[in-house]
């Protein structure tokens, strides 16, 4: 019973800390909202108009790599649409995350053959994303469809059943995989920066002077994380999946589920969106489930993986 207790008086302590500092942003709105995302040994901060990249290299110099960057949604109008602007932002994402962790990662290689830098080449980049969005698809699309097939043809399932067999397949293989990498070195020191970046955004989101000492009083859960998008994405596909008629054969149940995506993660933009936007108790309710799950994904920072965070928010919001 004390262990129950000690774990419920925890999670009512970061909901706490959550609501409070959700007042605090509602108080002072700041002047850009700014993303961002862990990457090898440093931290990617982007607003509308520009991201950076910061990176501590294995001689513990902090280098910061600083570009102008405007979405395709604010240069064609209809892209901008809501449930449309999800969808591409979505993409970009993914395309300027992975050009930071190859950045993040040739920064990290010391070796030198002929006087030059042993860079990742573009052709093992694109192998390696191809790779990785086949993997995803298999990890997160085909297995969970595999299992919801075999609980209906064992014992028979509603189309309902169905499908929540098929979300929380996906929810316990989201687990499971965090769970899984997290015992990696360095995938434990992603976490670390992945806290610190959000702990920076906090601290500036609340107005306040970026420094060390202020950050590391903030929460290194945050609401726009990718982690809570992951979960959006999870409960929404199950809602639209009901939508396929049991009877449909395996593999077009699984094209079909592939097409639906990009319009769930519409939807799923919006939702976050909302929830980051307005702070009352529902949306600290939809919130919940994401800061809960990202206590797996993120992890207490040290001083100098929040001084690189600072460095890469301030390479994007100092004229």
């Amino acid at each position: 019973m004390n262990k129950i207790g000690k774990k419920k008086r925890k999670i009512i302590t970061v909901l706490a800390r959550f609501a409070r500092e959700g007042e605090e942003m509602k108080k002072e709105k700041p002047e850009l909202m700014v993303g961002g995302q862990a990457v090898i040994e440093g931290v990617l901060m982007r607003t509308k108009d520009k991201y950076a990249v910061a990176v501590r290299k294995p001689n513990e110099k902090i280098v910061v790599k600083k570009e102008k960057y405007v979405s395709t949604t604010k240069k064609h109008k209809f892209l901008g649409l809501p449930f449309i602007r999800g969808i591409i932002i979505l993409v970009e994402t993914v395309i300027l995350g992975y050009k930071a962790l190859t950045y993040s990662a040739n920064q990290q290689i010391e070796k030198k053959e002929k006087g030059k830098k042993q860079e990742l080449g573009t052709l093992e980049l694109i192998v390696t994303f191809i790779i990785s969005i086949l993997f995803a698809l298999a990890l997160f699309k085909l297995i969970p469809l595999l299992v919801a097939t075999f609980f209906q043809n064992k014992v028979g399932t509603s189309n309902l059943v169905f499908n929540l067999i098929d979300g929380l397949a996906k929810f316990a293989i989201l687990v499971l995989y965090i769970l899984a990498i997290s015992l990696m070195k360095d995938v434990k020191r992603l976490f670390q920066y992945h806290g610190a970046e959000h702990k920076t955004v906090y601290c500036y989101e609340a107005n306040n002077k970026l420094t060390v000492k202020n950050v590391k009083d903030y929460s290194k859960a945050h609401p726009r994380c990718g982690t809570t998008f992951i979960l959006v994405v999870i409960f929404l596909s199950i809602l639209f999946y009901l939508l396929i008629p049991l009877e449909t054969g395996f593999w077009l149940k699984l094209l079909i589920r592939i097409l639906f995506l990009p319009l769930i993660a519409g939807i799923g933009y919006e939702w976050i969106k909302l929830t980051s936007k307005y702070h009352n108790w529902l949306t600290r309710i939809l919130a919940a489930p994401g800061l809960l799950v990202q206590k797996l994904t993120t992890r207490e920072p040290d001083d100098e993986q929040i001084e690189v965070a600072i460095k890469a928010l301030e390479g994007v919001v100092k004229k």
